[in-house]
């Protein structure tokens, strides 16, 4: 919480002395600054979360990296500073998050000090040197590419921010919440960087008149983004829907796929999986017992850790087998199908699969000392059933406390549960 602490207080001190500077001096070319703070508001206003809890805001971003790095307008050299630039971009994402927090879209405050940090630096790096005249000999090619080269390092900065702050929050391993954030940089970060360099550019030759003009193919690309995200929450909630067919059929408890879910994404985030090693993950541990549907005779309470080794993995080959009928991909059915395999000859996923599955059904109303034990016996069958990576992985996510590990996973699954995800930076 420490680093958290730094995150949000240096953007506080950020934003505190880029108001007092600016309140000082006053507003330089009101034009620039009324128009790229509506862009950004609006940018704001659109703001979503996507299945994994980011917060996106494509536009409002474009919006405030293009302002950092504008340096005239229409031929007529810029006025304004970096403390301006800080400010205009607070206000218009203050302006621009009222209606997300009037609706309890949270948090704000992450996605606030991100984007003041990422901004202050472009505009620390860009606006002092410009007003200085120092890139005035500096056109064509070498000022476009100088550009990029600011906001190439400004995302890098913010995909820093960004895995700091879910770290922070989650208790996730730094260096996959890296990855995975330099791994967004190559999607719609590339189409921020684009847009906000064009934007920049082009106001500086054509005026503001280029603002509505080069924010339209952003504003398709966030449309399209978004219908991409609802199609891949309609995706999930298809396969959690698959998933308790063994509940309705009354082959496994209620909750049962979506707590071995739950659990396994916190194992394979502790494990450094990301991206779709975590979807593979998340969607075969929602289906690991769907053979059960197959059986003459059902598996009492569907336990099937306490099963016979030949007679897991018949249950497993059967789910694998409807799994690959159900249209999903697939590397989630050959995770289904070796859930029941020697851990040596398992993929990770599922040795996870079947750590977890094992430690729910063992403490499955077995009271307090339940989990306990349930740990104690993983560790004793580590010889050949549990890998020793996994179950101790199992142990280190138990050991958090209980409302980080039950909040997190909730999001990334898309089910309906009544604990409020945490949704991650901006």
């Amino acid at each position: 919480m420490t680093v958290l602490r730094l995150i949000h207080g240096a953007a506080a001190l950020v934003a505190a002395g880029s108001l007092t500077v600016t309140l000082g001096t006053g507003l330089a070319d009101r034009r620039d600054a009324l128009a790229f703070g509506v862009l950004i508001a609006v940018g704001e206003l659109t703001r979503w979360s996507d299945s994994r809890g980011r917060q996106a805001a494509p536009l409002g971003a474009a919006g405030s990296l293009s302002y950092a790095l504008l340096g005239a307008d229409a031929g007529r050299p810029s006025q304004h500073d970096a403390a301006q630039v800080v400010t205009v971009v607070l206000v218009a994402a203050l302006l621009g998050a009222v209606p997300h927090i009037w609706a309890g879209r949270a948090p704000t405050v992450d996605h606030l000090a991100r984007r003041i940090l990422t901004v202050g630096f472009a505009a620390v790096c860009f606006q002092p040197l410009y007003n200085r005249g120092v890139f005035n000999s500096w056109d064509g090619p070498a000022y476009a590419l100088l550009l990029l080269t600011l906001l190439a390092l400004t995302s890098l900065c913010g995909a820093i921010l960004a895995a700091a702050l879910a770290h922070c929050r989650t208790g996730w391993p730094f260096g996959p919440l890296l990855r995975e954030e330099l791994r967004g940089l190559l999607g719609i970060g590339s189409t921020v960087v684009a847009t906000g360099a064009v934007i920049a550019l082009a106001v500086a030759v054509v005026g503001l008149w280029a603002l509505p003009v080069f924010c339209l193919p952003m504003l398709l690309v966030q449309l399209s983004v978004r219908r991409y995200a609802a199609v891949r929450a309609t995706y999930r909630q298809t396969i959690a829907s698959l998933a308790r067919a063994t509940e309705i059929a009354g082959c496994t408890p209620a909750g049962h796929a979506r707590r071995v879910a739950a659990l396994s994404l916190a194992v394979g985030r502790d494990l450094g999986l990301t991206g779709p090693e975590l979807a593979v993950l998340e969607y075969a541990a929602l289906m690991h017992d769907i053979g059960q549907l197959s059986l003459v005779d059902p598996v009492p309470a569907g336990a099937t850790a306490a099963l016979p080794a030949a007679e897991q993995r018949r249950i497993a080959l059967l789910g694998g087998a409807v799994v690959r009928q159900t249209g999903v991909d697939a590397a989630v059915a050959v995770v289904v199908e070796r859930q029941a395999d020697p851990y040596p000859e398992q993929p990770l996923a599922a040795r996870i699969v079947r750590a977890v599955n094992a430690y729910e059904e063992k403490t499955r109303d077995a009271g307090p000392e339940g989990p306990l034990r349930a740990l104690e016996e993983l560790r004793l069958g580590t010889a050949g059933d549990y890998a020793p990576e996994v179950v101790e992985s199992l142990a280190r996510v138990l050991a958090q406390p209980q409302g980080v590990r039950e909040r997190v996973p909730v999001r990334r699954t898309g089910l309906s549960d009544p604990a409020p995800g945490w949704v991650t930076h901006g």
